[in-house]
């Protein structure tokens, strides 16, 4: 496209006077910045000119100033520094060029810019306090005095300032700030009472709890230089004994010396406990201290333990324990009523003396050295004494004994509890007797037993050897009857010679052996399933693994084989079961033994276990095969039950104590 010669000498036209106006404005401004730069000279000529005029008296200046000392231009811009404004700033104008602006604490920007207004329109501050980063980043607190330097014609051309390092000062100025602050909030918030006053009685200090104590409805800060003297007046209708309460108060205070723990009781049942303490600086009053607590609570407790200490007083005097205090030398400290009619002895005769110098103990000794080690060692402990009384008759105590401690956690001695168990020492050595002689007539019963046991299984034996020699000798001359007759006559030898072993057996079930020995029952019940005749229609099952169980061996193969026994003597069904399980107690193993046999009406659950008990007369029953199970068990403190129907079975339960 082809643009016209007229729109092309427009353009041309306009880019010309565009170009003009460029260079017109660029005159201009050249010529502003040649007459600033004339100014800009001719200011660092007079500056130059002020600055050499002064030279040697700010040299002296800079010499002998203990503080930091620097000249800057009106910008900000440091132009002289001593070496104190070196080491304090981090920076060396020699080397480095810095402004003030660049080294002010960001939160202290606007608290500076006013006080350098102020510098410029007054000529000067003074104590200007503010932060500032030195080179190295490290925050200073610094306090300023600066004035503005003029030339000869008055004019403003720099500023001066002397710089004071104040941050120690400040960093301590802060903790005592602080402390203050810490002071008065813990005074503000004490659970006592406070006033201060000055030595016109007038109120300097008080607390939220003096407000609450004399229940003035004002703020602690409400009451600062309230009159004292005017206050009490005011107050004293709280207090039961109002009419002296002003004057004691003006008598403390003339006195001039403290008072502590006075009490005093509001009409509303309160207690308060007043202290006082004038204050002395130097040898001037210059004020008073009172503090008030409520001690309310701390009354009613020291009541109660007063009565409380009666009522135990009385209880420890009265009962039947004998109580006796030791101190760590062993000399008696204190004993009761009981302990006094215990010994035989008065108890003038027992304070301050030894025990061991008192009593007669013989073999005793080393248990009471030994209890007294533990009883050091703080350590509680139970045990017997044999000793004598004043009549010198033997005395047997039980002692409860433990550490005594005073009220500071110390261990002064120890203190114990007797209790008098003679009649119940003589009773044990009877029973011991007793015991001893029972175990010897069980033994002597015992060993009868097995000699009877012989004497009558005996003549049994000679009858059952004549009857067979009868048969032999008349055989085939006795009729049918006479030969029936004969075999009633060997079952029922057969059935007492049963009952004669089943007596023995009996006799011998409750009597423990003097040794135990482990005894794993699975390997009794592998045995008896061995020894035993039974049935192939009859399985006999262990569902759980049996324990191991200390005891007599063969107690234990009785106990299961009279269960499995009378389980397979009593099975009419066809196919016959017995089950043997056994469950973890805890203290105790308990065991059942199931079977599917005829089953026991409820009525007769506790008969069966009485002795000659057999509820189906049969031949091969004596009746005697649960008693002996009972008295197994009862020697092993276990118990025994069982639940059973008619019919459908019987499961025995059974414990035996753990060892």
């Amino acid at each position: 496209m082809t643009i016209p010669l007229k729109e092309n000498q427009d353009q041309i036209g306009i880019l010309q006077r565009a170009l003009k106006r460029e260079k017109a404005a660029r005159k201009a401004a050249e010529k502003i910045l040649e007459d600033k730069s004339r100014e800009l000279y001719s200011k660092s000529q007079e500056l130059e000119e002020l600055l050499n005029e002064k030279s040697s008296t700010l040299e002296g200046v800079f010499k002998n100033i203990n503080d930091a000392y620097l000249v800057m231009d009106l910008f900000g811009n440091v132009l002289q520094m001593n070496e104190i404004a070196v080491d304090l700033f981090g920076y060396d104008i020699e080397k480095e060029k810095f402004n003030l602006t660049d080294i002010v604490y960001q939160d202290d920007i606007e608290y500076t810019y006013n006080a350098f207004k102020d510098l410029y329109e007054k000529g000067f501050f003074n104590r200007y306090t503010s932060r500032v980063y030195t080179k190295s980043k490290e925050v200073k607190w610094l306090q300023v005095n600066a004035t503005l330097i003029y030339n000869k014609e008055n004019k403003a051309v720099a500023a001066q300032g002397i710089v004071r390092d104040i941050t120690k000062q400040k960093a301590s100025e802060d903790l005592i700030i602080e402390s203050e602050n810490r002071l008065a909030a813990l005074v503000l918030n004490l659970n006592s009472g406070i006033i201060l006053e000055d030595e016109n009685r007038k109120i300097i200090l008080s607390n939220t709890k003096f407000c609450e104590l004399f229940k003035i409805d004002a703020l602690p800060k409400d009451l600062k230089g309230m009159d004292c003297k005017m206050a009490s007046e005011q107050n004293k209708v709280l207090f039961k004994e109002s009419s002296t309460f002003v004057e004691r108060m003006d008598e403390i205070v003339a006195n001039k010396k403290p008072v502590f723990g006075e009490q005093l009781e509001m009409i509303d049942g309160i207690i308060l406990e007043r202290n006082y303490t004038p204050i002395f600086i130097g040898d001037k009053l210059k004020g008073y201290l009172w503090t008030f607590r409520d001690i309310t609570l701390e009354k009613k407790y020291s009541l109660s333990l007063e009565v409380e200490k009666e009522k135990y007083s009385s209880i420890i005097a009265n009962m039947n324990l004998g109580l006796v205090e030791i101190n760590k030398e062993e000399q008696i400290s204190m004993v009761n009523q009981s302990f006094i009619e215990m010994s035989g002895y008065a108890k003038e005769e027992l304070i301050g003396k030894v025990g061991r110098d008192i009593f007669t103990f013989n073999g005793d000794l080393d248990i009471i050295n030994d209890q007294k080690v533990k009883r050091l060692n703080g350590e509680s402990s139970s045990y017997e004494l044999k000793t004598k009384n004043k009549k010198g008759e033997i005395k047997y105590w039980l002692v409860s004994a433990a550490p005594n401690y005073n009220l500071f956690g110390e261990n002064v001695g120890s203190i114990a509890l007797n209790l008098d168990i003679t009649k119940f020492k003589r009773l044990q050595f009877q029973k011991e007797q007793i015991l001893k002689e029972l175990e010897k007539r069980n033994t002597e019963l015992h060993e009868y037993a097995h000699i009877v046991s012989h004497d009558l299984k005996s003549p049994l034996r000679s009858i059952d050897a004549l009857v067979t020699w009868i048969k032999l000798d008349n055989e085939g001359k006795f009729d049918e009857i006479t030969l029936q007759n004969f075999d009633l006559l060997n079952t029922t030898l057969e059935t007492m010679e049963k009952l004669i072993s089943d007596v023995l057996e009996y006799s011998s079930a409750g009597t423990a052996v003097t040794e135990d020995e482990d005894v794993d029952l699975n390997i009794t019940l592998s045995n008896l399933k061995k020894f035993l005749f039974i049935p192939e229609n009859i399985s006999v099952n262990v569902i759980h693994k049996l324990p191991i169980v200390r005891g007599d061996k063969t107690k234990f193969h009785q106990l299961f084989q009279n269960f499995i026994s009378n389980a397979i003597k009593f099975c009419d069904k066809e196919i016959g079961l017995v089950e043997i399980d056994y469950t973890d107690k805890g203290s105790f193993h308990q065991f059942s033994v199931k079977d599917n046999g005829i089953g026991i009406e409820k009525k007769y659950h506790s008969k069966i276990f009485e002795v000659f008990t057999s509820l189906n007369k049969r031949e091969d029953s004596t009746g005697i095969g649960l008693s002996i199970v009972r008295k197994i068990i009862d020697l092993h403190e276990g118990k025994i039950w069982l639940e059973s129907e008619p019919n459908i079975g019987t499961t025995f339960y059974f414990t035996i104590k753990k060892n």
